[in-house]
């Protein structure tokens, strides 16, 4: 019962490509990758605006805290 065989495997391929058939497959793969390139993309221009907040020189808050008493 353990993992499948090669046979087990090509089996289920040729299950899938006969299904959905070569050129569907080929399109559900470019989609899957563009996909992942444009998640890619997002996050580094995520981490870009980050960086840009928090190097941004003369945008220093200098601040004194006082002891708030509630009423």
């Amino acid at each position: 019962m353990g993992s499948f065989s090669i046979w087990h495997w090509l089996i289920v391929l040729l299950i899938v490509l006969l299904i959905f058939g070569t050129k569907k497959l080929k399109n559900m793969g470019s989609d899957l990758g563009g996909a992942v390139k444009n998640f890619k993309e997002a996050m580094k221009e995520e981490d870009a605006k980050i960086t840009d907040k928090s190097e941004s020189p003369g945008r220093t808050i200098d601040a004194e805290v006082k002891d708030k008493q509630n009423s």
